[in-house]
This record gives C-alpha cells, structure tokens and sequence, in this order.
C-alpha cells in the first residue's frame, strides 16, 4: 500500500558549523557501555564518533587521557597516560599505550579532536570502565543481560470468568504478580501462558514447538511475586547455551490466562519480565510510502532484539544452540539497527571452537569473520581466528579436483564426516535441489570465502595467503561457470551430472558476483521466475540476489507479500516475533522465535536505503537506495556514527537522495539514471555533471555533512 510519507524525527548529526570537533559515543574495545562489565585487556583500545560538525569536516589529530579518576582529567593531569597531540584522522581502535591499568579498579578517560581547520575542540565526556581482577588478554566481552517489565495492552474477562491478558508482542522472560496496596494476598494460583491465543483464551495446543505452560503455585508474600517456570530438557541440557544463574528458567509467551489468583489482576497487577541483551531501540529507524514494508522492518527488528535473551545468537528456543547460518544474519540484522558489536564477535568466536555440522555452516565463519571487519574496521578477532579459519572453514583439503571445485557429501553423509550439505533447511524448502559431489551451491560459497580469505589476509599483512586466495579465487569462478553454467537454457544446474537447476543454485552465484556480465540477465529472470522457492534463511540470498540484479521492484514485493510464503503470514498466523519457517504447514515442528527469519531488519538498512561498508569500519560508505518507486527514510547506525538515507521520487519526473553523513566518513553515493536526457543533476543546489558507472549515477567521495542530490527536469 503506497502512501505519502510520513515525517521520521530524525536530529541533524551536523547541524551546528561554528563548533569545533566534539568526541562523543565513546567506546573501550567494542564496548559502547564499558561500565556495565570489567575489562581484561592490559591494553585497552579506544574508539569514539562525533556528535556534530562543519560540513565536509574531518579529524586532523586527537589527544586521550587516562587516568584512576576524574579529579585528575580535570585537573589536566591524568596519572595513567597522556598521548599528546597526536596528528591522526583515525578515530577506532587506538591502542591504550601508558602505565600498566591497576587491577580491579576504576579507569576514566576522556578524547578532545582537532578539526580539518586544527583547531582543537572540547573535550569528550569523562567515561569510566572497570578492570578486572586478572589483566589476561584481549578476549571478546559481553554485557549482563536486562531484565525489563513490560506491562499489558489490555486485561479481560472470558467467557469461563478468566483474566485473559495480552502483552502485546512475546517476549522470552517470566511473569510477576505484584499484589496492589502492599496487601498480604497469600494463597493459589493457575495460570495458563503461552505464545498463541486462541480468541480469549491462551491456546493450550498451539502445535509445533510453540510454547505452552500451565503454572500453579501459591503466592506466600504481599510484594512483587515470581511465577516459576519448569525447565523444558530440550533447551536446558545437552549443548543447549545455559542461562545465568540469576535470570533461571524463562521462556518465550504473549499472553497469561489467569484461571486462579488470590487478587484480582488489574493492568497493574501483573507484568512481563523480559529478558535480552542491551539493546538502543532509538538507534535505528525506518519509514517508507508502503505500510505494509514499514510492518516488516518492525516486525523483524523487534525480532533481533527478542532473540537475544541467551547472551548469545541461538537458533531458537527449541534447541536453543548456536548455528553459523542463524549467527550470520543475525549478526548483519544486529548490526543495521544497534551501534553493537560484542554479542555478534562473541557468537562467531564461540562458533568457532563449537562449530556444527552442516558444510555450508562452516563456510558461513568465514562470512561471520568478514563481516565483523568490515563494520568495526578491528583486526583482533581476525588474528585470533586466522589459524582456524584457513584450516578449518576455507575446505581447501575438499578440493581434490585438478580444477579445484570442492567434492563434498550429500544430506546422507555420516554427520562425524565433516562434511555434509544442507542447501536449504527445512528439506522442503530446497526447491527439489538435486545432490552430486560436485555441487553448486557449496562451490559458490567456496568462490565467495576465498575472495574474503584474500582480505582477511591482506588485512593481516601475509600477502602471501592473499596472493594464493586470489588467485585460487579467480580458478574457481572459472571453473564453476565452465561445470554449472547450462548455456542452452541460461541458468546453473545443481550440480555436475545434473540437469536440475533449482532457485538455490541460482540465487547464490548471482549474489556474490560470480554470474557474467553477459549471462546476468538471463539468470536474475530465472531466479525471479522461482519465487520465494526457499526458507526464510535461503531468503537473505534470494532478496541479496535480486537487488544485486538491479530488480528492487521484485525484491520489495517479496518483502511485502500476502501469500503464505511471507513475514506477512507469519503475522497472520499469530505471531509476533520472526518464525523457524514461513508458517506451520511448513515446518510442523518449528518454534515462532528464529532470528534467522529476520532476514528484512538486514535487506531495508543495506539495500532499500542502501547503506554498506565499501572500506573496513565504513571509512567509506556504499549509499545505493534501491527503493523501486517507493519513498524511503532511515537512520542507520555504524560504528563512526549514524547515517540518515532519504528518498523523494516521483516515477520519471524526479528523484531526490539526502544523506548525513558523519565525520570521518565518506561516502560513495549512486542514484538510478534519467529516464530521458533533458535532466538535471544538482548537489547541494549546484548543478553537477552527470557521471554514469554501472548504469548508475555515481558521486564518489562525498565527505561528511549533510547532503542532497536530486535529477528532475531542466
């Protein structure tokens, strides 16, 4: 449904030219809170963003201190470490280089910057974080999970007499009972809780894994009561994550149907107790002509946050355990809506020494390592993870072939191979993918690793590997287009042998650019012509696939679909968190709370506003909004600070692109062309040449600052 668009409050980053350069959102290693957990490096790194700033302005040089308290930053003379004017625009990652940190104590710090002008701005906030006990090393950290009390949209009576209370949207926590007016209330309790309603009722049979419990206690205090939850074996043993001790037994629920209680339950008398990791809700945003587009960002973005509850991205509450593929896009959806790093690091390195069984899982650490370069810009975790990286994730000893394609086990491989495809989870869904040894959809990933392999090393200074990854990289693209590419009907099959070509064979070259220019086409209008012929995990690719071959109007209205096979069903079908499939009658067994069916809080933020990193820690941007004929606003976050994508069009008359863009960031921004010649191309209210790349309109380096570039008729 189009419709006009709607104002999104969105500050200026940039609005006040006459300051100087003022540091803000400061942060210790990848901790934008350092004080909520102890630090373990001896050698801390710092980081910060900048709050505002003249347009087009930069960093020149920066000044830290440190010291065991604020007395001594305000007195300009901190007792740990004074750097000097140190003539530098990097503002990530700047390693602590003082006295040795005390143990288990209180560090402060503060940064002041000097502009493209040198002239020296304020000083940052003073920012406090705790040492640990033991300075041992520079291992990923998180934060404590939060516990917040959600109080319900409405409270009823049923028609058995009940009260039938809906909190709105689920959450994975527990309930209180908070007795009103301090009364010694003390006596039995019923509850029926659960994630699906059946009218006015909880649906104690909801199918699948969605989760029902009946409770039954009695309240024995006057103050704020905990209903006990029983553990469920499935999620709470074997290699499920556990939870902390003091957060105990939760579990995934909407609604509480309150067949007993010793008070009456009152909007006030009851709450949910939801339990994620920190989370900014205000850090991203997003708003479009189509409502429907603007309900699935949301849907999907409180999805992300939802799921966080085990401190770790699990694959949901069934097994509860991490899987490289859910990781992947969880860890690209996190990072488009929170300025958060530490939950996505600590999940891929816990990965990779737990890793799991599918063969393309693996290749998805590689994915994960890359990832987590290119939006923080840090080489930390690369350097710890090389080692396994190459040898463990890369297959190199799989590809025995002399062309060097990857030989690999089918779904019926013994899982203690260590290596069996999946394709596509469920089975179903994998568009009747037909199995050889040499398959297309591992050998695209493999193409695709060894491209990021040749950056991680390049990144890591042994050009040696970079050289042979590159090299290798290029072999293998041959390759796979001379073994998987069928000519005569212009798409790949699913393997050598076959004559199948499925969506998934498909999608995935046309997604990492392994398709030739001359054979784009002809594949984008297969994959097209296949629909959403995959699960909601194959969708990342698919829409990834899509919006590379240029068909934003096909992409959108995949994302926007009634049909079953949608984030739209999943809504309908009562849930209010992202599904493990696109509805029940495609996964009988799934859970409503899978993360990796968020794959929209990523595709908005990187494709319909456009926003990506063209250089590690977005020291460049990618701004390609690729929003077919819809108007679009958004704010989305990076580690240099926000970036604001705005979108006016009217099909064929005009187009107008506005970008904020932080200090030490620039951007590469790209426009789709005139639909005639007599167009003008203005920047800021000056006319500019029009200069064409790739079918685009490209203005490469636009520095920081607010920008507007519009076509319309001369």
């Amino acid at each position: 449904m189009k419709r006009a668009l709607s104002a999104l409050p969105i500050c200026s980053l940039l609005a006040v030219p006459a300051l100087a350069l003022m540091p803000h959102d400061l942060m210790c290693g990848l901790l934008a809170k350092p004080g909520w957990v102890a630090v373990t490096d001896p050698a801390p790194q710092f980081s910060w963003a900048f709050k505002e700033g003249r347009q087009g302005d930069r960093q020149t040089a920066y000044r830290i201190q440190v010291a065991t308290s604020t007395s001594f930053l305000r007195a300009d003379a901190p007792d740990l470490w004074d750097s000097g004017k140190v003539a530098s625009g990097q503002s990530l990652f700047i390693v602590y280089d003082g006295k040795p940190l005390p143990t288990n104590a209180t560090v402060c710090w503060r940064v002041c910057a000097w502009d493209s002008r040198d002239r020296q701005g304020a000083w940052s906030q003073n920012v406090s974080f705790m040492t640990a006990p033991d300075l041992d090393g520079d291992m990923t950290q998180r934060y404590p999970l939060t516990q917040a009390p959600v109080k319900p949209v409405s409270v009823v009576t049923n028609a058995k007499g009940h009260a039938f209370v809906d909190f709105g949207k689920a959450a994975f926590g527990w309930i209180d009972l908070i007795p009103q007016n301090n009364k010694p209330y003390i006596g039995p309790f019923v509850l029926h809780v659960g994630e699906k309603a059946d009218g006015d009722v909880v649906d104690a049979q909801p199918g699948g894994t969605i989760r029902y419990a009946n409770v039954s206690g009695a309240l024995t205090r006057p103050n704020a009561y905990r209903v006990p939850f029983e553990a469920d074996m499935r999620n709470t043993t074997g290699d499920a994550i556990p939870l902390p001790a003091e957060i105990g037994v939760i579990m995934p629920f909407r609604y509480v149907e309150v067949e007993e209680c010793p008070f009456p339950v009152t909007p006030d008398a009851i709450r949910q107790i939801a339990v994620f990791y920190p989370f900014d809700d205000k850090a991203a945003a997003f708003v479009s002509s189509d409502r429907i587009l603007d309900r699935v960002y949301a849907f999907s973005k409180y999805s992300v946050k939802a799921t966080t509850y085990a401190g770790i991205y699990v694959d949901g509450d069934r097994e509860r355990i991490p899987y490289e593929a859910d990781a992947y896009i969880n860890q690209l959806c996190h990072y488009a809506l929170d300025r958060e790093f530490t939950l996505a690091r600590f999940t891929h390195e816990y990965l990779m020494d737990n890793p799991t069984w599918p063969t393309e899982w693996k290749q998805h650490s590689i994915m994960m390592a890359w990832a987590d370069w290119m939006y923080t810009g840090n080489t930390q975790s690369l350097a710890r993870c090389y080692a396994k990286l190459k040898q463990d994730k890369l297959l190199i000893p799989h590809a025995r072939r002399t062309d060097g394609l990857l030989v690999t086990g089918g779904p019926d491989a013994p899982r203690d191979s260590g290596i069996r495809d999946i394709v596509d989870w469920p089975a179903t869904e994998r568009d009747g993918f037909d199995f050889k040894p040499v398959n297309a959809v591992v050998n695209a990933f493999f193409c695709l690793n060894l491209r990021q392999m040749a950056d991680i090393a390049e990144a890591l200074g042994n050009e040696t590997d970079a050289r042979s990854c590159r090299k290798l990289a290029e072999a293998i693209t041959a390759a796979f287009n001379r073994v998987f590419y069928d000519e005569k009907n212009g798409r790949y099959v699913d393997g050598e042998g076959s004559g199948h070509a499925s969506l998934h064979a498909n999608m995935l070259p046309l997604a990492f650019g392994l398709v030739p220019e001359t054979e784009r086409a002809s594949v984008a209008a297969y994959v097209q012509s296949r629909g959403m012929a995959c699960s909601t995990y194959g969708a990342q690719y698919l829409l990834e696939a899509l919006f590379e071959a240029g068909m934003d109007d096909a992409a959108i209205q995949l994302m926007t679909s009634m049909g079953e096979r949608s984030w739209v069903n999943m809504m309908r079908e009562g849930s209010t968190i992202t599904m493990e499939a696109w509805g029940q009658k495609f996964k009988p067994n799934q859970d409503w709370n899978h993360a990796w069916g968020a794959v929209p809080a990523n595709i908005i933020p990187r494709y319909v506003l456009g926003l990506r990193p063209l250089t590690p820690g977005f020291g460049k941007a990618l701004i390609r909004p690729q929003a077919a004929d819809l108007e679009v606003r958004g704010i989305v976050p990076t580690i240099r600070g926000p970036v604001t994508v705005a979108v006016r069009q009217e099909q064929g008359r005009y187009y107008r692109l506005t970008v904020e863009i932080p200090v030490n960031m620039t951007a590469r921004l790209e426009l789709p062309p005139f639909p005639v010649r007599d167009r003008e191309l203005t920047h800021n209210g000056k006319t500019v040449p029009a200069v064409f790349e790739g079918g685009r309109i490209v203005l490469d380096d636009i520095p920081s600052g607010t920008h507007t570039v519009q076509w319309k008729k001369r």
